[in-house]
């Protein structure tokens, strides 16, 4: 079982440089992807059924902005649109998928990037979605929560900790809170397999970054502790270039 998360930064824009080529290639049986920035009305979703899969698409109400999508090989018991939560749901920014063996929650967590009143509705959404996978786990334990966060963890996940330490995903705060999140019973899969630094998923479109390996680490694929001796490999695809961020895979034997 290959599962793949990928901010795609707008899925038109990801279309028009192939892909739904690197979809055939790639052979996910499930693909979260982050940042759609479009409606199903707005892009031919045949393209993806085609390829083989159910798709799910939860769009943000503003057009051109948000998003988060589902394509399975395997057809879902069932698509929960939403945490039940108006704010974050106006944003389609989580998307959950449940199967016979596991369950997957697709996240786009906000940046804070813009200042402070998106920094505080940062906050606010991680509190309020700790709260949500906490109750998620007494029922649904074999829980994969993928996407990006927007959240670089240790020194280790950045390339340049000290010159961002003050920098909205790197906060002591927002580290903090992934701490506590994995605290819940949950394994950062990719680290589970590679300790190594200058591993990263996002680089800026600015001074070359991507080619310099100038990056962050900021998109995950989390496992509930049950689903650990399953986990078999874990990699970042850098050399994907649909997007600023590159895709993240978990292989599991379920």
């Amino acid at each position: 079982m290959k599962v793949i998360s990928y901010n795609i930064n707008g899925i038109r824009a990801a279309l028009r440089k192939g892909l739904d080529q690197w979809i055939k290639a790639a052979q996910a049986d499930i693909l979260c992807f982050q940042e759609i920035k479009a409606n199903e009305s707005q892009f031919d979703v045949q393209i993806f059924e085609d390829l083989g899969y159910h798709t799910y698409w939860f769009p943000a109400q503003k057009l051109g902005y948000s998003g988060t999508a589902i394509l399975s090989k395997i057809k879902p018991q069932s698509i929960t649109y939403g945490m039940g939560h108006d704010l974050y749901d106006y944003e389609g920014r989580v998307l959950k998928a449940d199967f016979d063996d596991f369950s997957v929650v697709n996240v786009y967590m906000p940046s804070g990037s813009s200042g402070e009143i998106r920094q505080a509705f940062k906050y606010q959404f991680l509190d309020d979605f700790y709260n949500y996978t906490q109750q998620l786990l007494n029922t649904h334990p074999n829980l994969i929560v993928c996407g990006d966060y927007n959240i670089c963890h240790h020194p280790i996940d950045i390339h340049n900790p000290l010159r961002n330490k003050n920098t909205s995903g790197f906060l002591p705060q927002e580290r903090e809170w992934l701490t506590s999140f994995l605290a819940l019973g949950f394994v950062d899969t990719f680290r589970n397999f590679c300790d190594e630094p200058h591993h990263y998923s996002w680089w800026s479109y600015r001074a070359n970054a991507r080619a310099k390996n100038l990056g962050w680490r900021i998109d995950y694929l989390l496992a509930s502790l049950p689903l650990q001796k399953h986990l078999s490999s874990a990699q970042i695809l850098s050399q994907a270039k649909h997007s600023d961020h590159c895709p993240v895979v978990l292989s599991l034997d379920v």
